[in-house]
Protein backbone atom coordinates (compact mmCIF):
# COMPACT_ATOMS: atom_id res chain seq x y z
CA UNK A 1 0.00 0.00 0.00
CA UNK A 2 0.69 3.65 -0.17
CA UNK A 3 1.09 5.75 3.81
CA UNK A 4 -0.04 8.90 3.42
CA UNK A 5 1.09 9.97 7.07
CA UNK A 6 0.69 13.75 9.15
CA UNK A 7 4.06 15.11 9.54
CA UNK A 8 4.83 16.23 13.79
CA UNK A 9 1.75 14.39 15.00
CA UNK A 10 -0.47 16.81 12.98
CA UNK A 11 -3.77 16.38 12.73
CA UNK A 12 -5.61 15.58 9.53
CA UNK A 13 -7.07 19.09 9.89
CA UNK A 14 -4.24 21.22 10.27
CA UNK A 15 -1.49 18.93 7.81
CA UNK A 16 -1.04 21.05 4.51
CA UNK A 17 1.32 17.95 2.99
CA UNK A 18 1.31 14.45 3.59
CA UNK A 19 4.55 12.15 3.52
CA UNK A 20 4.71 9.26 1.47
CA UNK A 21 6.28 5.45 2.41
CA UNK A 22 5.17 2.30 1.26
CA UNK A 23 4.18 -0.53 3.90
CA UNK A 24 1.24 -3.36 4.69
CA UNK A 25 1.25 -6.37 6.38
CA UNK A 26 2.78 -9.05 4.10
CA UNK A 27 5.71 -6.47 2.97
CA UNK A 28 6.49 -5.59 6.15
CA UNK A 29 7.53 -8.98 7.27
CA UNK A 30 9.12 -9.71 3.94
CA UNK A 31 11.55 -6.73 4.60
CA UNK A 32 12.03 -7.83 8.09
CA UNK A 33 12.91 -10.94 7.03
CA UNK A 34 15.16 -9.96 3.71
CA UNK A 35 17.16 -7.54 6.14
CA UNK A 36 18.14 -10.45 8.76
CA UNK A 37 19.45 -12.26 5.54
CA UNK A 38 16.53 -14.62 4.43
CA UNK A 39 15.42 -14.49 1.21
CA UNK A 40 11.76 -13.28 1.35
CA UNK A 41 9.65 -12.85 -1.82
CA UNK A 42 6.14 -10.63 -2.06
CA UNK A 43 3.19 -11.98 -3.56
CA UNK A 44 0.26 -9.28 -4.38
CA UNK A 45 -1.44 -7.65 -7.33
CA UNK A 46 -0.56 -4.56 -8.90
CA UNK A 47 -1.93 -1.96 -10.91
CA UNK A 48 0.38 -1.12 -14.01
CA UNK A 49 1.27 2.40 -13.58
CA UNK A 50 4.33 4.45 -12.00
CA UNK A 51 2.91 4.74 -8.42
CA UNK A 52 2.86 0.62 -8.76
CA UNK A 53 6.35 0.95 -9.82
CA UNK A 54 7.67 2.88 -7.44
CA UNK A 55 5.86 0.67 -4.82
CA UNK A 56 8.47 -1.87 -6.53
CA UNK A 57 10.66 0.11 -6.78
CA UNK A 58 11.06 0.40 -2.80
CA UNK A 59 10.34 -3.31 -1.86
CA UNK A 60 13.63 -3.94 -4.69
CA UNK A 61 15.92 -1.91 -2.11
CA UNK A 62 14.93 -3.68 0.51
CA UNK A 63 15.94 -6.77 -1.35
CA UNK A 64 12.36 -8.40 -1.15
CA UNK A 65 11.75 -10.27 -4.15
CA UNK A 66 9.25 -9.32 -6.48
CA UNK A 67 8.83 -11.66 -9.30
CA UNK A 68 5.66 -13.28 -8.04
CA UNK A 69 3.62 -10.09 -8.20
CA UNK A 70 0.71 -9.97 -10.64
CA UNK A 71 0.00 -6.88 -12.61
CA UNK A 72 -3.53 -5.71 -13.14
CA UNK A 73 -6.63 -3.74 -11.88
CA UNK A 74 -6.97 -0.46 -11.50
CA UNK A 75 -4.99 1.30 -8.40
CA UNK A 76 -2.64 1.02 -5.35
CA UNK A 77 -4.56 0.66 -2.15
CA UNK A 78 -3.76 3.67 0.35
CA UNK A 79 -3.98 4.43 3.82
CA UNK A 80 -3.80 7.41 5.29
CA UNK A 81 -2.43 8.07 9.00
CA UNK A 82 -2.80 10.79 11.79
CA UNK A 83 0.05 9.67 14.29
CA UNK A 84 -1.33 10.19 18.06
CA UNK A 85 0.35 11.95 21.02
CA UNK A 86 -0.10 11.28 24.62
CA UNK A 87 -4.03 10.88 25.48
CA UNK A 88 -4.41 11.44 22.03
CA UNK A 89 -4.86 8.38 20.15
CA UNK A 90 -3.63 7.51 16.35
CA UNK A 91 -5.98 7.28 13.26
CA UNK A 92 -6.15 5.39 10.12
CA UNK A 93 -8.03 6.04 7.11
CA UNK A 94 -8.11 3.38 4.40
CA UNK A 95 -8.98 4.22 0.89
CA UNK A 96 -8.91 0.01 -0.21
CA UNK A 97 -11.85 -0.31 -2.52
CA UNK A 98 -11.10 -0.69 -5.98
CA UNK A 99 -7.81 -1.62 -5.75
CA UNK A 100 -5.50 -4.15 -7.69
CA UNK A 101 -5.52 -6.46 -4.59
CA UNK A 102 -9.72 -5.99 -4.13
CA UNK A 103 -10.05 -7.07 -7.50
CA UNK A 104 -8.27 -9.99 -7.40
CA UNK A 105 -9.32 -13.37 -8.14
CA UNK A 106 -8.89 -17.12 -7.44
CA UNK A 107 -6.58 -18.64 -10.72
CA UNK A 108 -4.64 -15.04 -10.99
CA UNK A 109 -1.36 -16.45 -9.01
CA UNK A 110 0.18 -19.69 -9.85
CA UNK A 111 0.59 -20.65 -5.92
CA UNK A 112 2.23 -24.17 -7.31
CA UNK A 113 4.54 -22.06 -8.88
CA UNK A 114 4.98 -19.15 -6.20
CA UNK A 115 5.83 -21.87 -3.87
CA UNK A 116 8.28 -24.10 -5.49
CA UNK A 117 11.66 -23.27 -3.43
CA UNK A 118 10.16 -22.01 -0.82
CA UNK A 119 9.52 -23.10 3.00
CA UNK A 120 7.48 -20.81 4.47
CA UNK A 121 4.15 -19.05 3.62
CA UNK A 122 3.16 -15.96 5.93
CA UNK A 123 -0.38 -14.23 5.51
CA UNK A 124 -2.51 -11.79 7.66
CA UNK A 125 -5.71 -10.89 8.85
CA UNK A 126 -5.42 -7.95 6.54
CA UNK A 127 -5.89 -9.24 3.61
CA UNK A 128 -9.11 -11.79 3.81
CA UNK A 129 -10.67 -8.13 4.99
CA UNK A 130 -10.82 -6.64 1.99
CA UNK A 131 -12.81 -8.24 -0.67
CA UNK A 132 -14.22 -11.75 -1.07
CA UNK A 133 -11.93 -12.14 -4.09
CA UNK A 134 -9.11 -11.56 -2.21
CA UNK A 135 -9.94 -13.52 0.67
CA UNK A 136 -10.52 -16.54 -1.86
CA UNK A 137 -6.93 -16.14 -3.07
CA UNK A 138 -5.92 -16.14 0.40
CA UNK A 139 -7.61 -19.35 1.12
CA UNK A 140 -6.77 -21.14 -2.04
CA UNK A 141 -2.53 -19.90 -1.24
CA UNK A 142 -3.41 -21.66 2.51
CA UNK A 143 -4.30 -25.26 0.99
CA UNK A 144 -1.52 -25.23 -1.86
CA UNK A 145 0.82 -24.55 0.95
CA UNK A 146 -0.55 -27.20 3.26
CA UNK A 147 -0.61 -29.35 0.12
CA UNK A 148 2.98 -29.24 -0.65
CA UNK A 149 4.23 -29.44 3.19
CA UNK A 150 5.23 -25.54 3.77
CA UNK A 151 4.81 -24.21 7.16
CA UNK A 152 2.21 -21.43 7.26
CA UNK A 153 1.76 -19.00 9.44
CA UNK A 154 -1.20 -16.00 10.24
CA UNK A 155 -1.16 -13.02 12.38
CA UNK A 156 -4.94 -12.55 13.05
CA UNK A 157 -4.27 -8.58 12.84
CA UNK A 158 -8.24 -7.92 12.84
CA UNK A 159 -9.29 -4.07 11.31
CA UNK A 160 -12.80 -3.63 12.12
CA UNK A 161 -12.63 -0.77 9.53
CA UNK A 162 -11.63 -2.86 6.65
CA UNK A 163 -14.67 -5.47 7.10
CA UNK A 164 -16.81 -4.00 4.62
CA UNK A 165 -18.32 -6.55 1.65
CA UNK A 166 -20.91 -8.31 3.75
CA UNK A 167 -18.80 -10.90 5.82
CA UNK A 168 -17.12 -10.77 9.35
CA UNK A 169 -14.18 -12.29 10.56
CA UNK A 170 -16.19 -15.09 12.39
CA UNK A 171 -17.10 -15.67 9.02
CA UNK A 172 -14.00 -15.71 6.84
CA UNK A 173 -11.24 -16.58 9.17
CA UNK A 174 -11.96 -19.86 10.47
CA UNK A 175 -11.35 -21.86 7.35
CA UNK A 176 -8.23 -19.87 7.00
CA UNK A 177 -6.67 -20.11 10.18
CA UNK A 178 -7.65 -23.96 10.11
CA UNK A 179 -4.43 -24.75 7.62
CA UNK A 180 -2.28 -22.48 9.73
CA UNK A 181 0.81 -24.28 11.64
CA UNK A 182 1.77 -21.01 13.65
CA UNK A 183 -0.50 -18.52 14.40
CA UNK A 184 0.27 -14.94 16.19
CA UNK A 185 -2.41 -12.35 17.63
CA UNK A 186 -2.54 -9.08 19.63
CA UNK A 187 -4.35 -8.75 23.04
CA UNK A 188 -7.82 -8.64 21.52
CA UNK A 189 -7.57 -10.18 18.29
CA UNK A 190 -8.29 -13.65 19.62
CA UNK A 191 -11.86 -12.01 21.16
CA UNK A 192 -12.46 -10.13 18.16
CA UNK A 193 -12.22 -13.00 15.95
CA UNK A 194 -12.76 -16.09 17.97
CA UNK A 195 -14.66 -14.45 21.00
CA UNK A 196 -11.97 -15.72 22.98
CA UNK A 197 -10.11 -13.93 25.53
CA UNK A 198 -8.48 -13.79 29.53
CA UNK A 199 -11.40 -13.55 32.31
CA UNK A 200 -11.64 -10.26 33.44
CA UNK A 201 -9.04 -8.99 30.64
CA UNK A 202 -9.94 -5.27 29.34
CA UNK A 203 -7.11 -4.01 26.90
CA UNK A 204 -8.47 -0.15 27.47
CA UNK A 205 -7.90 -0.20 30.55
CA UNK A 206 -4.47 -2.12 31.43
CA UNK A 207 -1.97 0.95 32.47
CA UNK A 208 0.97 -0.42 31.02
CA UNK A 209 0.42 -3.55 32.91
CA UNK A 210 -0.26 -7.21 31.06
CA UNK A 211 -0.05 -10.26 32.99
CA UNK A 212 1.59 -12.41 30.79
CA UNK A 213 -0.05 -15.33 32.47
CA UNK A 214 -3.50 -14.88 31.89
CA UNK A 215 -2.91 -15.63 28.27
CA UNK A 216 -1.82 -19.36 28.66
CA UNK A 217 -5.58 -19.79 28.33
CA UNK A 218 -6.22 -18.08 25.21
CA UNK A 219 -3.61 -20.21 23.79
CA UNK A 220 -5.01 -23.73 24.77
CA UNK A 221 -8.29 -22.42 23.72
CA UNK A 222 -6.71 -21.18 20.07
CA UNK A 223 -4.95 -24.97 19.73
CA UNK A 224 -8.32 -26.74 20.34
CA UNK A 225 -10.14 -24.67 18.12
CA UNK A 226 -7.36 -25.57 15.46
CA UNK A 227 -5.82 -28.49 16.31
CA UNK A 228 -3.23 -28.21 13.23
CA UNK A 229 -1.67 -25.43 14.84
CA UNK A 230 1.82 -25.91 16.79
CA UNK A 231 2.66 -22.41 18.28
CA UNK A 232 0.15 -19.95 19.81
CA UNK A 233 2.21 -16.35 20.38
CA UNK A 234 0.25 -13.42 21.88
CA UNK A 235 1.95 -10.01 21.78
CA UNK A 236 1.39 -7.62 24.68
CA UNK A 237 0.98 -4.17 24.48
CA UNK A 238 0.41 -1.82 27.10
CA UNK A 239 -0.37 1.14 26.56
CA UNK A 240 0.39 4.40 29.22
CA UNK A 241 -0.30 6.72 26.88
CA UNK A 242 0.20 6.86 22.83
CA UNK A 243 3.57 7.88 23.02
CA UNK A 244 5.02 5.40 25.89
CA UNK A 245 4.15 1.70 25.75
CA UNK A 246 4.94 -1.71 27.35
CA UNK A 247 6.04 -4.63 25.24
CA UNK A 248 6.54 -7.87 25.50
CA UNK A 249 4.85 -11.80 24.42
CA UNK A 250 3.78 -15.10 25.36
CA UNK A 251 4.50 -17.88 23.44
CA UNK A 252 2.75 -21.40 23.63
CA UNK A 253 3.66 -25.13 22.34
CA UNK A 254 3.46 -28.33 23.52
CA UNK A 255 1.96 -27.08 26.71
CA UNK A 256 4.54 -25.20 27.84
CA UNK A 257 4.51 -21.30 27.71
CA UNK A 258 7.05 -19.20 27.35
CA UNK A 259 7.51 -15.39 28.41
CA UNK A 260 9.98 -12.37 27.23
CA UNK A 261 11.27 -9.68 28.88
CA UNK A 262 8.96 -6.58 29.36
CA UNK A 263 10.21 -3.73 27.42
CA UNK A 264 9.18 -0.34 28.57
CA UNK A 265 9.31 2.16 25.11
CA UNK A 266 8.97 5.34 26.52
CA UNK A 267 9.38 7.65 23.81
CA UNK A 268 7.94 6.05 20.17
CA UNK A 269 8.54 6.88 16.81
CA UNK A 270 6.31 5.19 14.93
CA UNK A 271 4.62 2.37 16.05
CA UNK A 272 2.81 1.29 12.91
CA UNK A 273 4.14 -1.73 11.67
CA UNK A 274 5.06 -2.99 15.34
CA UNK A 275 3.20 -6.20 15.16
CA UNK A 276 4.85 -7.35 11.66
CA UNK A 277 8.41 -6.87 12.58
CA UNK A 278 7.65 -9.37 15.95
CA UNK A 279 6.21 -11.55 13.23
CA UNK A 280 9.52 -10.89 10.67
CA UNK A 281 11.34 -11.52 13.91
CA UNK A 282 9.26 -14.58 15.09
CA UNK A 283 9.81 -16.53 11.85
CA UNK A 284 13.40 -15.65 11.52
CA UNK A 285 14.03 -16.87 15.17
CA UNK A 286 12.04 -20.13 14.55
CA UNK A 287 14.23 -20.59 11.36
CA UNK A 288 17.31 -20.25 12.94
CA UNK A 289 16.97 -21.49 16.50
CA UNK A 290 13.97 -24.40 15.77
CA UNK A 291 14.69 -26.02 19.00
CA UNK A 292 14.62 -23.01 21.11
CA UNK A 293 11.02 -21.48 21.30
CA UNK A 294 12.28 -18.86 23.97
CA UNK A 295 15.34 -17.71 22.29
CA UNK A 296 12.97 -17.29 19.08
CA UNK A 297 10.23 -15.50 21.08
CA UNK A 298 12.71 -13.08 22.53
CA UNK A 299 14.39 -12.41 19.16
CA UNK A 300 11.07 -11.32 18.05
CA UNK A 301 10.07 -9.29 20.87
CA UNK A 302 13.67 -7.31 21.38
CA UNK A 303 13.30 -6.49 16.93
CA UNK A 304 9.99 -5.47 17.02
CA UNK A 305 11.02 -3.03 20.53
CA UNK A 306 13.40 -1.70 17.93
CA UNK A 307 10.74 -0.91 15.06
CA UNK A 308 9.27 1.22 17.68
CA UNK A 309 12.52 3.73 16.74
CA UNK A 310 12.07 3.55 13.16
CA UNK A 311 9.65 5.78 11.13
CA UNK A 312 7.64 3.95 8.81
CA UNK A 313 6.33 0.26 8.32
CA UNK A 314 9.55 -1.28 7.70
CA UNK A 315 11.80 -2.51 10.36
CA UNK A 316 14.98 -1.43 9.20
CA UNK A 317 17.23 -3.00 11.56
CA UNK A 318 20.00 -5.74 11.63
CA UNK A 319 20.37 -8.77 13.56
CA UNK A 320 23.32 -7.55 15.54
CA UNK A 321 21.28 -4.75 16.62
CA UNK A 322 18.67 -6.93 17.83
CA UNK A 323 21.25 -8.91 19.44
CA UNK A 324 22.60 -6.13 20.96
CA UNK A 325 19.08 -5.23 22.47
CA UNK A 326 19.05 -8.97 23.82
CA UNK A 327 22.45 -8.65 25.55
CA UNK A 328 21.37 -5.72 27.38
CA UNK A 329 22.45 -2.97 25.36
CA UNK A 330 19.58 -0.66 25.13
CA UNK A 331 21.70 2.57 26.03
CA UNK A 332 21.38 4.15 22.65
CA UNK A 333 25.12 5.14 22.48
CA UNK A 334 26.40 6.72 19.52
CA UNK A 335 28.58 3.81 17.83
CA UNK A 336 32.02 5.03 16.43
Amino acid sequence: MLRLATPDYLRFSQSKELIATFGGGEANVAVSLANYGLDAEFVTRLPKNDLAESCIMNLRSHRVGVNNIVRGGERLGIYFLETGAVARASKVIYDRAGSSISTIEKGMIDWRAVFKEAQWFHWTGITPAISQGAADVCLEAVKVANGMGITVSCDLNYRKNLWKYGKTAAEVMPALVEGCDIILGNEEDCEKVFGIKPEGFDVTATGGEVDAAEFESVCTQMMKLFPRCKKVIVTLRGAINANHNTWGGVLYSEGSLKQSQRYDITHIVDRVGGGDSFMGGLIYGIITYPNDDQKALDFAVAASCLKHTVYGDFNLVSVNEVENLLKGDGSGRVQR
